[in-house]
C-alpha cells in the first residue's frame, strides 16, 4: 500500500552544503538593521515635524549603525501634527525595544527622550486637534 522513498529529497541538492548556500547574519547584525530601520522611519516623521535638533541626533545614530549618513528627503505626508506625534511616539517605542535588546544605551536614551518629547507634545491641547502652530515647537 505504501512504497518507501528510494531517492534523496528534492529539497537537498547533492554535493552542496545547504548551510552555506546563502549568507547568514548574526543576531547582532539583524538587530542593527532593525534598529536603523525604526530610527530612519522616526527621522522621516521628525523631519516632517520640523524638529531639526532632534532630527540631527537621530541621523547621527543611524549613521553610527549603518556606517553612512541616512538619505533624507522632504516627503511630506500632510498629516496633522498630532497624528505625526503619535506616529513618532510609536516608532520611538519600537526603536527603544530593539535598542534595549541589543544593549545600545545611546540609542535607547535617544529613543526614550523622543518618546518623552512626543508624549509631552500630545499632552498639549493644540496637538490633539492637529493645530499647525505645533510644527517645529519641540
Amino acid at each position: 500500500m505504501y512504497e518507501p522513498i528510494r531517492s534523496k529529497s528534492v529539497h537537498a541538492m547533492a554535493g552542496r552544503d545547504t548551510d552555506t548556500d546563502f549568507p547568514h547574519r548574526s543576531r547582532e547584525e539583524e538587530l542593527n538593521i532593525q534598529l536603523a530601520g525604526h530610527l530612519s522611519a522616526l527621522l522621516a516623521v521628525t523631519d516632517e515635524l520640523g524638529l531639526d535638533e532632534a532630527a540631527e541626533s537621530i541621523a547621527g545614530q543611524i549613521a553610527r549603525l549603518r556606517g553612512t549618513p541616512p538619505a533624507r528627503h522632504a516627503g511630506l505626508t500632510g498629516a496633522a501634527p498630532g497624528d505625526l506625534h503619535r506616529r513618532a511616539l510609536a516608532l520611538a517605542g519600537r526603536a527603544l525595544v530593539v535598542a534595549a535588546s541589543r544593549a545600545d544605551t545611546t540609542a535607547a536614551i535617544l529613543s526614550a527622550e523622543r518618546m518623552d518629547a512626543h508624549t509631552a507634545a500630545l499632552a498639549e491641547p493644540d496637538s490633539a486637534r492637529g493645530d499647525q502652530r505645533l510644527v517645529g515647537a519641540h
